[in-house]
């Protein structure tokens, strides 16, 4: 990683003096600051100025915002709804944010809890004496930072934010390698690769729970990034049959364009038929260039008439089973294949909330039908988290059963 952009969340017309002095400090490290903006603070602006910057492969993005009020709130809802990942509570950043009032002597309002809330994965940052704390995500294109903005020593919170990201300090002697999984718990991907994690070395490998998959990250250094290479090659193989099949790609791959891939390679068409997914699995299979090669069609079969209408679900089975089960979720595939002629069909349906779950079958409850040449198969879900997590997860999913079955 050797360029950066720099966003300074404030008001119109505010002095940035804060993005000038992270940007002299990126650049006494060896980082280019290619863009350097002042955003006005509010969610549609933060949104495009973000989007744009974590696009750039392989770059480190850096922000700098308030900490607390709504700007302490804005950006963690910004980059988790652009990351896909979840909110959750930090206790590290609850507790500095607990010990700051009580420092002067207050109590902090129940409604500040709130501000713990990070994306999943995020990491905090510190800088002593002073207590400032800012917090790193890594993504599948880049790295980000996220500064405070009042910081009274924000150079020296820059220079530790540098520290812990990788091909930033020294990046001539470092290589790093991100193996991406899928359908593998964090617990699981720990106890496959105890043998590595936390162990000192010329390559540290650590996992990284992103959403619901998991990310692998090795990293090698090295006098130079060759002699980091020569080190990186035999760990990364053992790694790599350690994790199996639940490993799909690397650093900047996307499990869609790997289906796609592995698509043209057999000669096979896909078309897809969703309910509780509403469209997702279709536009990420479609966001791929040259995917028109591999993708049929796809419909959209929200209620029981548009499942029997268009793919010829049988109306008795739908009442006996109800649209959420394991033979609708076949009839479904089965009748994709059939309408399109596609030897490859995906089928999603199931309950994404916030409600309509019962006791037999609760929210996040997914069925999904995988058809290839090969047979039909239809695995039953059970999903965590708000609507739209559940329906990545489920997209997700299903894009992972496809794979499978055309590697194996």
């Amino acid at each position: 990683m050797s360029v950066a952009h720099v966003l300074t969340v404030v008001e119109a017309g505010a002095d940035d003096r804060a993005g000038r002095d992270v940007a002299r400090a990126l650049s006494a490290d060896g980082v280019l600051v290619i863009s350097r903006q002042a955003v006005d603070p509010s969610e549609a602006a933060l949104e495009a100025a973000l989007r744009g910057a974590l696009e750039t492969r392989g770059s480190l993005t850096v922000v700098l915002a308030k900490p607390g009020g709504s700007e302490g709130e804005l950006v963690p809802r910004v980059v988790g709804r652009l990351t896909g990942a979840r909110l959750v509570l930090n206790e590290r950043r609850l507790a500095l944010i607990e010990a700051s009032f009580s420092q002067r002597g207050l109590a902090m309002p129940r409604r500040l809890d709130r501000l713990a809330l990070l994306p999943r994965g995020a990491e905090l940052l510190t800088a002593a004496p002073e207590g400032s704390h800012g917090w790193t995500l890594a993504g599948r294109h880049g790295s980000l930072v996220v500064l405070p903005l009042d910081a009274p020593h924000l150079a020296r919170l820059t220079g530790e934010a540098l520290k812990g990201l990788p091909g930033l300090a020294s990046g001539d002697g470092q290589v790093l390698r991100v193996l991406l999984t899928t359908g593998l718990s964090a617990a699981d991907a720990e106890d496959r690769l105890g043998k590595w994690l936390g162990k000192e070395g010329d390559v540290t490998v650590s996992c990284v729970p992103v959403g619901a998959d998991v990310h692998v990250r090795l990293l090698a250094r090295g006098a130079t990034r060759a002699l980091a290479s020569v080190a990186l090659q035999p760990v990364e193989a053992e790694v790599r049959a350690a994790l199996g099949t639940d490993c799909y790609g690397q650093d900047d791959d996307l499990l869609e364009a790997v289906v796609g891939r592995l698509l043209l390679r057999h000669g096979w068409m896909v078309s897809v038929a969703e309910s509780c997914t509403g469209g997702l699995l279709g536009n990420r299979l479609t966001n791929i260039a040259g995917s028109s090669r591999y993708i049929e069609r796809g419909v959209i079969v929200y209620s029981n008439r548009a499942k029997e209408e268009l793919l010829g679900v049988p109306e008795p089975l739908l009442r006996a089973h109800g649209a959420v089960s394991e033979p609708v979720a076949r009839a479904m595939a089965e009748g994709v294949c059939r309408i399109s002629s596609s030897p490859c069909g995906l089928a999603v349906t199931g309950i994404a909330g916030p409600d309509g779950g019962s006791a037999e079958k609760p929210v996040g409850t997914v069925y999904i039908g995988c058809a290839t040449p090969g047979g039909i198969e239809v695995r039953r879900c059970r999903f965590d988290g708000d609507r739209v997590a559940i329906k990545w997860q489920s997209s997700q999913t299903a894009l992972d059963m496809l794979r499978r079955r055309l590697e194996g």
